[in-house]
């Protein structure tokens, strides 16, 4: 279902079973291609500035029973899996690839050139910029930022990589060209400066090991078993 305000630019494909809510624009063009735009002609209506969009548009890829809420924009060349979905205001830029059955939270950015895995959980207000790889079944809480550049600004973006089922938790800091291992959980606040092994937690500005996964996941079993009252 593709609902009345939509819009639809280019080459775009969208899968079986789909929701496209209101005032979504899927396959909108790059940057390079609104400069080209205005600067050939500054007298455009929005008639033909609209009819312009759908030709340059090269579209987007929207995969099986996807649900995009309203206010979504998705560029050109991104690729969206199947069973992905996406709350209000979720901005991905070009070249995206977006992995099946991942969520992404209200007012996430997902800034281009960005692979996430599938099965993954990015909550609300997370940015995520270009030149960042995160793994399958990540979790992403609220307000976490993603860098790739060491000395903003500079002309140098480095890669930065979140391997398979790492937990990330809210407001973490994560800077430009770490990995963080498998399994490794980042605490709330932490300030990520350097690589972080796998099966590890760390916290703290700048983050340091706290303890294991293991031991992490004994305390949340622990935790989940407690009463609201003990």
């Amino acid at each position: 279902m593709v609902r009345e305000g939509a819009v639809v630019l280019g080459a775009s494909r969208i899968g079986a079973h789909c929701f496209i809510d209101s005032n979504v624009v899927i396959g909108y063009p790059r940057r390079a291609k609104i400069l080209r735009i205005t600067s050939e002609d500054q007298s455009l209506r929005m008639g033909s500035l609209a009819k312009l969009l759908d030709e340059v548009s090269e579209g987007s890829v929207v995969g099986n029973r996807v649900i995009v809420r309203c206010g979504c924009v998705v560029y050109e060349r991104s690729v969206i899996g199947d069973d992905v979905e996406l709350g209000h205001n979720v901005v991905i830029r070009e070249f995206c690839r977006i992995g099946r059955k991942t969520k992404i939270g209200t007012n996430t950015v997902v800034d281009g050139y960005v692979e996430i895995g599938e099965e993954c959980n990015v909550q609300s207000g997370v940015y995520i910029p270009p030149r960042v790889r995160i793994g399958k079944r990540v979790f992403i809480a609220p307000r976490v930022v993603f860098t790739n550049d060491r000395y903003p600004p500079s002309s140098r973006l480095v890669e930065t990589v979140v391997e398979d089922e790492v937990v990330i938790c809210a407001n973490a800091t994560i800077v430009a060209g770490v990995r963080i291992g498998r399994r490794a959980v980042i605490a709330a606040g932490a300030v990520v400066t350097r690589d972080v092994p796998p099966n590890v937690v760390v916290g703290g500005i700048p983050a340091k090991p706290l303890m294991s996964r293991d031991e992490y996941e004994k305390r949340k079993k622990l935790y989940e078993q407690r009463s609201d009252s003990s």
